[in-house]
């Protein structure tokens, strides 16, 4: 793709900018929204300290997923442990111009509620640094790792930036180690109750993995046929885009700037994609 002589030398004003050195200006980027880049894998993922941790989840934030652009498959386990209730919820999908998936550790200490297709609990906290697990997920395409990821978090993420996916395209390889061996056996049954079978469950002591494929969860009722296709012809002319702009460029850095320059309604979109994931 031709640049033209205005783009290369707006490029080399930006890149010149003794605030804008490649590791400042990329974490400066994206640090404000609680998500570091991985360079070896090309992909982001979220901080311990990511401003999410105060928000907390409810099932309200997977029903407006949808209405804002992303298209996500969840799968959440709901389980009582040391006098709390437990959610580890999965997650998979197109986020707007990234197709990455999820895993968030969440407790409550509050009455269970339950409103038919809107709440299962109404609020939980975000794990304490005495809750998080060890968790471990592998993302793939049609068969083929995207990236892998291994920390003890609250909330292991990754997503790859101008990558299109359908939601039934990836799937997840996720390893939980779990508190105690009451814990993994309360975790277990949760999965068993979600709707998988002993046989696609791997337990090693208190790590339990398994692949989350099909969700066996009712999904967000504001998942349709129709707002799925509606949303998706959007996302993936965004991400069309994106790729065709930054296509003469191998570092995200220079990506980023490209975008900036020769078409700053995209980098308009990545922001607001990093503001609104769960």
């Amino acid at each position: 793709m031709f640049l033209g002589l205005k783009t290369l030398i707006a490029i080399a004003r930006i890149r010149n900018n003794k605030d804008l050195k490649d590791k400042d200006f990329l974490d400066k980027t994206i640090e404000t929204f609680g998500y570091a880049y991985d360079p070896t894998q090309d992909m982001f993922y979220s901080t311990m300290d990511a401003w999410q941790r105060k928000m907390g989840y409810c099932r309200l934030y997977d029903e407006s997923a949808a209405p804002t652009g992303m298209i996500v498959d969840c799968e959440p386990f709901y389980f009582e442990y040391k006098e709390k209730r437990w959610l580890i919820e999965l997650w998979k999908g197109q986020y707007d111009m990234t197709t990455g998936c999820e895993i968030g550790v969440y407790t409550s200490e509050w009455a269970n509620l339950f409103v038919p297709l809107i709440y299962k609990n109404l609020f939980y906290h975000c794990a304490s640094d005495e809750e998080i697990l060890k968790i471990y997920v592998c993302l793939k395409k049609n068969g083929q790792p995207l990236f892998q990821r291994e920390e003890t978090h609250w909330w292991l993420t990754g997503f790859k930036l101008g990558e299109f996916s359908k939601p039934s395209e990836l799937t997840m390889d996720v390893r939980i180690t779990l508190k105690d061996k009451e814990m993994c056996n309360a975790f277990v049954e949760s999965v068993l109750r979600a709707g998988y079978l002993q046989n696609e469950i791997q337990i090693n002591e208190t790590t339990v993995g398994f692949t989350f494929k099909k969700p066996h969860s009712p999904q967000p009722i504001t998942r349709t046929k129709l707002t799925d296709w509606a949303i998706q012809v959007k996302n993936q002319y965004l991400c069309d885009k994106y790729q065709d702009v930054t296509r003469p460029f191998n570092r995200l850095t220079d990506k980023i700037i490209v975008v900036m320059v020769q078409a700053p309604e995209i980098y308009k979109n990545i922001k607001a994609v990093m503001r609104k994931k769960h």
